[in-house]
């Protein structure tokens, strides 16, 4: 059977970002390959940047279904090559990459307890003019009493290259079983850059003296404001599926980063 013919059995769907370069490509795949309804969809093929992928992983999460995305954004280090013709090749050629999220449960000042999932990293950022001061804790362990920073982050794997690697955090090649968690700005210790945890830990930042210097919390752009405590956890329940044209895939990407 040929690889058009198999794909063929596994209906495509086109998301696209609001862009006008992306909706552009989006009506010429739609007009040479058509468009099946998102429930029924075997591959979904997402046209846009980084930010669009991330936002269409988390819009499907619970549809188990592999996405392919292809670059009609800016940088594209999740995305492939975009490409009108051979689409069910590629999609046939294809090599999976899963990914799991981190999991971020934060508690306010008020008591209220706010969950969200992160695909590249959960980040805390001081919320006013004074740095933030936060306590870590690991696995129920104190590990360090006090950090005054300007923030701090836990990036995935997929995640180590973007806000993590631009905080001088290190890159992580993609199968490895491990969380980067690294400081913006650290003053105090002031040389202190973070530390790598094994993919199982349960972070927990608890932020000393939170109306003095407020704290908030991101998930994949998902906010929450004025933080008294946030766990981060890795969520090996939740998969997402990526597809990457042979020798381009995460794997690679993230190794070729690192002689840039």
């Amino acid at each position: 059977m040929s690889a058009t013919a198999r794909d063929r059995r596994r209906p495509v769907v086109f998301l696209a970002s609001q862009t006008p370069v992306a909706q552009e490509a989006r009506a010429e795949l739609v007009a040479k390959y058509g468009d099946a309804p998102l429930a029924q969809a075997g591959v979904i093929v997402a046209l846009g940047g980084d930010g669009f992928m991330l936002e269409t992983l988390h819009a499907t999460q619970a549809r188990d279904v592999p996405v392919y995305g292809m670059n009609r954004g800016t940088v594209g280090f999740l995305m492939n090559g975009y490409a009108i013709d051979d689409l069910y090749e590629r999609l046939d050629a294809a090599q999976e990459t899963v990914l799991n999220p981190l999991a971020m449960r934060a508690t306010d000042t008020r008591g209220r307890v706010h969950e969200a999932l992160a695909i590249n990293e959960v980040s805390l950022l001081r919320a006013g003019p004074q740095a933030a001061k936060l306590r870590i804790s690991i696995d129920g362990r104190v590990r360090m009493e006090e950090l005054v920073c300007d923030g701090a982050l836990v990036a995935t794997p997929a995640g180590s290259t973007a806000y993590n690697y631009s905080a001088h955090g290190p890159i992580l090649p993609i199968e490895a079983e491990v969380l980067a968690l690294t400081a913006m700005a650290a003053f105090r210790p002031r040389r202190w850059r973070g530390a790598l945890l094994p993919k199982s830990a349960l972070v927990r930042f608890d932020v000393l003296d939170p109306v003095k210097r407020p704290v908030m919390a991101d998930a994949d752009a998902q906010s929450v404001r004025d933080v008294a405590s946030v766990e981060i956890r890795s969520e090996p329940e939740v998969r997402h599926r990526l597809l990457f044209d042979p020798g381009h895939g995460l794997e690679e990407r993230l190794i070729r980063e690192q002689f840039f």
